[in-house]
């Protein structure tokens, strides 16, 4: 079972551009599907965005047109590039596989916060 390890959060103020990394305990070329999911203070954990194996990607409505997921294969590595930073988007940022998450498994994620 792979595992991931998240790094790139800190403190940013709103306007502002991070970029997250996603490192892989093993091989990603064999995962269908790794996700960026994000929970914030009080709210449930979501998933914002999402790169197959074919590096086709999916995006939740909040951040399409602001994060772009990609994949790099030859560092087993999935990164989240987030522009324009909102307040709203302060929150512990994780990458998982569907399998994984499903059955609770998570790291230790990255903080991110945007000061307005």
């Amino acid at each position: 079972q792979v595992q991931f390890v998240e790094s790139g959060g800190g403190f940013v103020q709103a306007g502002g551009s991070l970029r997250l990394s996603c490192a892989a305990s093993g091989s990603i070329f064999s995962i269908n599907y790794i996700g960026w999911y994000r929970q914030a203070p009080g709210k449930q954990r979501a998933l914002l965005a999402g790169i197959n194996s074919g590096g086709i990607t999916n995006y939740a409505d909040s951040v399409r047109g602001r994060f772009t997921i990609s994949r790099d294969g030859a560092k087993n590595t999935v990164y989240l590039h987030m522009n324009s930073l909102k307040p709203e988007d302060t929150a512990v940022y994780y990458c998982n596989t569907p399998s994984s998450a499903r059955l609770d498994a998570w790291g230790q994620g990255t903080l991110v916060t945007v000061s307005s």
